[in-house]
Order: structure tokens, then C-alpha cells, then sequence
């Protein structure tokens, strides 16, 4: 089976690189054409446009980061539309509008092309470990069409509903991820105010009801002020925001999501939107004294 991969970015190089090694054919495309050597040098072969790659594989997937990326990759001059043939089947792995993710599947189905809609959580770490957990909206059949695909890149394949349901399942994601990289910040800040040995803390309260991967793997870059690129905060920003507009539209009343949309806006506008999305622990620190 042929598989096409489009989008080269810090989560697709490594879930392209994942299904090259499980033994399918490859063919990639990036905007940024440089990107794709990596995988050329492990066997892939370059296509020149999402048209193109699109031509002579099954299954075309996309990992971009927003959606008029993503638009532009399936209804654009050179896109997928242009390319692709009657039952290729399109999963797109970014996180985008649910609402814009209903349109294309509703353009690529009046030309016989299938769509799901798969995002992913689980960070660089997941991506480069095979083990993010995968978010599935479509039928059925397609669903378990990409499973086998899916599985090479995922730990966690979970059919959530129809095409669209996977974004609205990873905003909700996001959401609660906001709160919970809030809420470790809040609590380091007010150990750190308070004198304590912050790794005994974190220890301390790791098996309990606050445990968290967050608190886990996150909050020792909040105690050091240090936030080493894991998940972009300028991409969360972009996350939670399709979450907000979600909830609008349903009319869902989202305090934490809002305030947390306010403390990145202002850290991206600081020039900190390519650190790690606890870099909002700046602000909470700011705020207490701890740092000018």
C-alpha cells in the first residue's frame, strides 16, 4: 500500500518516519521541499505538489498546522482534489476548525474521495515514540481503513464519531490541557513563594489526586524558568482558540480556556511563542514577584 504524508513539521517528520520503518511505501511532500530529505534518505519519494502525491496512493495523509494549511492542501490549485482518485482515502491529522473539517469532507465526497478527520495528542515525544493518542471522526469503514496506518504512528485509535468529531475531541483536549498547565503553574509559583524543595513537592504530590503528565514532565521547567521546545506555545494558542470558537457556536461557557487564551496571546506577543506551552508559568511567576 502506498501511502502519501504531507506536512514535514516537528510532528509529521517523526509520524512519517514511523510508518516508513512499519513498511509501507511513501511518498512526501512539504511545502519547505528541504524537509522531505530526511525521509527521502530512509527510502521516500518526493512528490512535487499534494496533487502529485496524491496520485498513486490509497491513502493521502496531512499534518500541518492550521486550517487554510489545510484548506490549501485539499481544495487549492495543486491540491489533493486535483490529484486523487475515486475512494483515496484523506486523514488529516492537524488540528483544525471542526466546521471547516465538515466542508472539505463534504467537496472531496461529491468527487468520491473519503475523508476522516484523526488530530493527535501526545507531543514530539509521542510522535517520535509511535505512541500519540489518536482521535478518529468519520464512518466506520473508513476509520478502520486507516486503522492499520494509524496504528504505526499511534498507542491509542479512538473512533469518537462522524467526520469532524475527531477535532471537536481534541479541542476538548486542549481545553482541559489548558487548565491543567495553569494549574501546575499556579501551584509551583506558590511553592516557590513559600520556600519549599519543589522536587519533594512535586514527589509529594505526584501519586495523589494532583498527579498529572503535565506536573510530571512539565513542572521542572516551571521551578528552573527554563521551557525547552516540547509543544509550541503559539500552537496551543491556535488550538485553544478553535476551541473557543467551538464553544461559541454551541454555546459552552469556557472561564479557564479564555483566561489561559489571554496569558499566551500575551507571552506570543512577549516573543515567547516558540517555547514550550508551561512557558505560561512566566506569567504566573511575574505576576508573584518571583521574576521581573
Amino acid at each position: 500500500m502506498t501511502i502519501a504524508f504531507i506536512g514535514m513539521g516537528t510532528m509529521g517528520t517523526p509520524m512519517a518516519m514511523n510508518i516508513l520503518n512499519a513498511g509501507y511505501d511513501l511518498v512526501v511532500h512539504n511545502r519547505h521541499r528541504d524537509r522531505e530529505i530526511p525521509l527521502v534518505e530512509k527510502g521516500a519519494t518526493r512528490a512535487p505538489s499534494p496533487a502529485a502525491a496524491a496520485e498513486t496512493a490509497e491513502i493521502v495523509i496531512i499534518c500541518v498546522s492550521d486550517t487554510p494549511d489545510v484548506e490549501e492542501i485539499v481544495l487549492g490549485e495543486n491540491g489533493i482534489i486535483r490529484g486523487a482518485g475515486k475512494n483515496t482515502l484523506v486523514v488529516d491529522m492537524s488540528t483544525i476548525s471542526p466546521a471547516a473539517t465538515r466542508r472539505m469532507a463534504t467537496t472531496l465526497g461529491e468527487k468520491g474521495i473519503r475523508m476522516i478527520d484523526a488530530p493527535v495528542s501526545g507531543g514530539s515525544e509521542g510522535a517520535i515514540n509511535g505512541t500519540l493518542a489518536i482521535m478518529a471522526g468519520g464512518t466506520p469503514a473508513d476509520v478502520e481503513t486507516a486503522r492499520p496506518v494509524l496504528a504505526s504512528m499511534g498507542k491509542t485509535i479512538t473512533h469518537v464519531g462522524p467526520v469532524g468529531s475527531g477535532q471537536v475531541t481534541k479541542a476538548i483536549n486542549q481545553v482541559i490541557i489548558a487548565a491543567t498547565y495553569l494549574g501546575v503553574a499556579e501551584g509551583m509559583t506558590l511553592g516557590l513563594k513559600a520556600g519549599l524543595d519543589m522536587e519533594k513537592v512535586v514527589s509529594a504530590i505526584a501519586g495523589g489526586a494532583a498527579g498529572s503528565w503535565v506536573l510530571e514532565n512539565r513542572s521542572a521547567f516551571m521551578i528552573k524558568n527554563d521551557y525547552p521546545l516540547g509543544f509550541r506555545v503559539r500552537l496551543h494558542a491556535k488550538d485553544l482558540r478553535i476551541a473557543l470558537e467551538a464553544a461559541r457556536e454551541m454555546g459552552a461557557a469556557l472561564p479557564v480556556s479564555a483566561l489561559v487564551d489571554q496569558i499566551e496571546s500575551g507571552l506570543i506577543g512577549r516573543g515567547y511563542g516558540d517555547e514550550d506551552v508551561s512557558a505560561m508559568a512566566r506569567t504566573i511567576r511575574e505576576m508573584s514577584g518571583i521574576d521581573s
